[in-house]
């Protein structure tokens, strides 16, 4: 009897009808229903940060404190101001964007969110990493998955929180496919060289053991056009926050390339070195947790003018 009860408060919950214990409860991690079991919160959203961090007042958790969750797999432009009045938001060209539309979902959804996590303790900068959804029309909607479906953010897939990968690597596709927001070249002005057919690739997997041999990561920006491309104040990142910036004179030369290797180095015309100390680009697994990644070019007025996301 205990069972079945304990089944009915779960079931419950999971339908909106309670708020969540001080303990997580546990259910799907995805709105669908499908993949691996995840831990479970409801709670109330204070304030939204940016696109992709949020206020919540966790409930059950037996405190008045709300905490800043971070999106799971889901990275967002920067903003430089921050403000809960959205028209004094600054930042990076899409950050605004992101967080209003962020604000929009939770508008829409009473401002309750589900919250669900593989790991209790999977943080980012001391938040909490959590997939954070949204009630519309009866149905649990992914913020993460939203967002990168509009090209609002990056998908940044986590080794510890696997359950969205393959969904949100899908939604990035299509909104690159669609040319929205970020996968739009010139949303934020026309820019330097706006007509030049630019690619990027990225050589994720160096030739043996990557942490040995950073230089053999590198992104290639190849220049498909008959003019070389100034690339001073452009810059390249994965999908975390780490970027490199090309130094004023640098150029692609037409029909040409410039690599930007990892590691340290001697920089030449046509080859860049980051300076990292360990490896930036994950290697794609193939398995169920569909790890992956992607690099990105982007001019310097914050239009993403060339990427390639893996696998």
């Amino acid at each position: 009897m205990l069972r079945r009860l304990l089944c009915l408060v779960a079931v419950l919950f999971l339908a909106g009808g309670f708020a969540a214990p001080a303990r997580a409860a546990t259910g799907s991690c995805l709105t669908t229903g499908g993949g691996p079991a995840c831990l479970v919160w409801t709670g109330k959203v204070v304030r939204v940060g940016d696109g992709d961090t949020v206020l919540v007042d966790i409930a059950g958790d037996g405190t008045g404190n709300p905490r800043w969750i971070r999106l799971i797999n889901a990275q967002a432009m920067e903003l430089t101001v921050y403000s809960g009045i959205p028209s004094r938001r600054r930042g990076e060209c899409h950050a605004v964007a992101a967080a209003a539309r962020f604000e929009q979902l939770v508008r829409a959804g009473g401002g309750v969110v589900r919250l669900t996590a593989q790991n209790a303790a999977s943080s980012s900068r001391n938040r909490p990493l959590r997939s954070v959804q949204v009630r519309l029309n009866g149905s649990w909607h992914d913020v993460g998955e939203d967002l990168l479906r509009r090209g609002l953010a990056l998908w940044q897939p986590f080794k510890g929180e696997w359950a969205w990968n393959a969904t949100y690597r899908v939604a990035q596709q299509r909104a690159a496919r669609d040319g929205l927001n970020l996968f739009d070249t010139d949303t934020c002005g026309s820019g330097p060289a706006q007509a030049a057919r630019l690619t990027a690739v990225v050589n994720y997997d160096a030739p043996g053991p990557d942490e040995q041999n950073l230089n053999g990561e590198w992104v290639r920006i190849d220049n498909g056009s008959g003019t070389a491309v100034a690339l001073g104040g452009w810059w390249v990142r994965d999908s975390a926050l780490r970027r490199y910036t090309f130094r004023a004179g640098t150029a692609v030369p037409a029909h040409g390339s410039v690599f930007v290797h990892v590691g340290k180095g001697t920089d030449t015309a046509t080859h860049k070195y980051w300076g990292q100390t360990a490896p930036v680009f994950d290697n794609p697994t193939g398995d169920e947790q569909a790890l992956g990644d992607g690099g990105y070019l982007f001019d310097p007025r914050g239009d993403l003018r060339a990427w390639m996301q893996y696998p």
